[in-house]
């Protein structure tokens, strides 16, 4: 039998080691679909419930991996649906391939069923490589700069074959005009900065007496450099949101997330620094570093296209987070007085004492934060944790603390709601050998991790580890959005838009198979963390928790504080609850053994 270019296309894949394709189906890829049957479903496609969740899946699987990650979608709803995913992609710097159908070529033009001008559609999302293929020729190429650019550039890329050329027979490009060969394989080199722009940095840095670092994303696989590196300059660490695993949070130095989700600690070491030393972060909120006067900086990132903008910086290297440290460390001074050392350190201890007594609050009928805090002390070293966009996001920030190789992520940038399941199944594709859990909003799960629960029943026998927890903040009330029109805005909660119809989530899952509790006393709460990490398979639990907590940062401003009291006061339902429940949590920063 001949090779017909879909073949060609998944033997491409597998030649570029891609072991893992996540789609839906759709007759504008069915000739793909032939091509899997035939390949004995290599590489293996990874079916979800929507195509929306195939991307996300895909940014969680190379998130995870450190892999490019690929999804396939139909022409028409099927493309538009992977939008969402993709853009995700973009913002979090995730490479990500697009493998799309298109109608027939003969019908393009002719207003026919699902076409959609996809070049224009994805020329924004996928800017950095889209290309429609028209003859197999051009094939190899396509899909061959598809995943190269999609890694050098960390970014998602998009190949459109129309449905006619799927099913064509494949021939290859020859020795003529006009034909363009290819090749697979990438030898990516390590970038490091000469050594006078290193000597430059170490002038800044070595000059500081109260030196900050902030790290994100860049800097993962930099954990030992950056420690050295603190410890040579009596330095604090802060870390952004997508740099949260970037350091273990036991290490005493280590002062926590920064920003609006941030630690007191954090908030604190920006605004006290004399120096800063940003590595591999795009931290945006410039109200939470440190005043434009105040600081001389540093940055170092791998891409030259995002840095020097964030902070009026000295010096900017572009190179590897580990390598560029490296070279960096013969050249920095030893800081001898300890004492901003020791203020961040007893600061940052004081703050998890905190955070552990705030968590211990009463709340009816469970205090959101202790489910976080509960699950910190038996989080399994090697555990793979995904969260939410919304409250779950403050408490992930907050309350969790990472320690050994744990990795975790959510999506940073886009903050898309109903990211954490998916990028669970993604995770566990990625290493079906780790537990993976992943903590939602029912906000998200009614969006669509409900549904999800269906893929993860359809492939969980498949893991070598079958853990996969689910831990649902069933509070009825879309939170996160409800608090920023409280703080940001003195509205008062509109219960049209906020409220969720009451869901047994537990039941759902249990009647997918998949172990279930519901949780409505905090006392079980360590125990049902113990059950679900030990269980024979995904487990969901249903943790029945209070709205009225608010993740309110520690450092939040007058205003904010003074807009909130607005909203209770002109006549906000949860007014009494909020009031109630805000004063006990805050007032554990003022009691003996509290940070303040």
């Amino acid at each position: 039998m001949s090779q017909t270019t879909a073949d060609f296309l998944l033997a491409r894949l597998r030649e570029w080691g891609v072991e893992k394709v996540f789609g839906y189906a759709g007759d504008g890829i069915n000739g793909l679909l032939a091509a899997w049957g035939r390949a004995d479903n290599q590489p293996e496609f990874i079916q979800s419930r929507h195509e929306e969740m195939s991307a996300l899946e895909a940014v969680g699987y190379a998130k995870f991996s450190g892999r490019v990650g690929v999804c396939v979608a139909t022409s028409g709803p099927g493309a538009i649906h992977l939008l969402n995913g993709l853009y995700d992609a973009k913002l979090d710097h995730v490479p990500v391939v697009a493998i799309i159908g298109q109608t027939d070529r003969s019908a393009l033009g002719g207003s026919y069923q699902q076409e959609v001008d996809l070049l224009s559609l994805f020329k924004d999302v996928a800017g950095a490589y889209v290309q429609v293929v028209n003859v197999p020729e051009q094939l190899p190429n396509v899909i061959d700069r598809a995943i190269r650019i999609a890694v050098a550039a960390r970014a998602p890329t998009a190949v459109i074959i129309p449905a006619d050329v799927q099913q064509l027979d494949y021939s290859p490009p020859t020795h003529e005009f006009k034909m363009v060969p290819s090749s697979i394989g990438t030898a990516w080199p390590t970038v490091t900065p000469d050594d006078a722009a290193v000597r430059q940095a170490a002038e800044v840095l070595n000059s500081g007496s109260k030196v900050a670092i902030l790290v994100g994303q860049g800097a993962r696989g930099a954990g030992d450099e950056i420690s050295e590196v603190a410890d040579l300059l009596g330095a604090g660490v802060a870390k952004a949101l997508l740099g949260k695993d970037v350091l273990p949070d036991d290490l005493p130095f280590v002062t926590g997330s920064i920003g609006l989700l941030g630690t007191r600690p954090s908030y604190e070491l920006m605004r006290d620094c004399d120096t800063l030393l940003i590595v591999g972060s795009n931290f945006p909120y410039a109200q939470f570093l440190p005043a434009y006067d105040q600081a001389r900086a540093v940055q170092i990132d791998i891409d030259g296209r995002l840095i020097g903008m964030r902070y009026p910086t000295e010096v900017n290297l572009i190179g590897d987070a580990a390598s560029t440290l490296r070279a960096l460390v013969p050249h920095l001074h030893r800081q001898e007085d300890r004492s901003w050392r020791e203020t961040l350190q007893r600061n940052v201890a004081a703050w998890w004492d905190t955070m552990a007594a705030e968590a211990m609050v009463e709340a009816e009928p469970v205090n959101p934060m202790r489910l976080f805090s509960e699950l910190s002390p038996q989080l399994p070293a090697d555990a793979i944790v995904t969260a939410d966009s919304g409250s779950a996001a403050n408490w992930y920030a907050r309350q969790l603390q990472f320690t050994g190789e744990m990795r975790g992520s959510l999506s940073g940038t886009l903050a898309t709601m109903g990211c954490a399941v998916p990028y669970g199944i993604g995770a566990k594709f990625a290493h079906p050998d780790r537990p993976v859990i992943a903590l939602a909003g029912d906000g998200a799960m009614q969006m669509n991790g409900l549904a999800e629960l269906i893929t993860i029943k359809r492939y969980w026998q498949a893991w070598t580890d079958p853990r996969f927890v689910i831990a649902v903040l069933h509070n009825n009330d879309l939170n996160q959005v409800t608090w920023e029109m409280r703080g940001m805005g003195g509205a008062p909660k509109f219960v049209e838009s906020q409220q969720l119809p009451d869901v047994d989530y537990a039941a759902f899952a249990a009647s997918l198979g998949l172990a279930a509790r519901t949780v409505t006393d905090p006392e079980e709460l360590a125990g049902a963390w113990a059950q679900a990490l030990s269980a024979d398979r995904p487990m969901l639990l249903d943790v029945h928790t209070n709205a009225d907590i608010p993740p309110i940062p520690p450092h939040a401003t007058f205003e904010q504080m003074k807009d909130s009291a607005l909203a209770l006061a002109k006549g906000d339902t949860d007014g009494w609850g909020i009031l109630k429940e805000g004063l006990k949590t805050k007032a554990q920063e003022f009691l003996p053994g509290g940070d303040r």
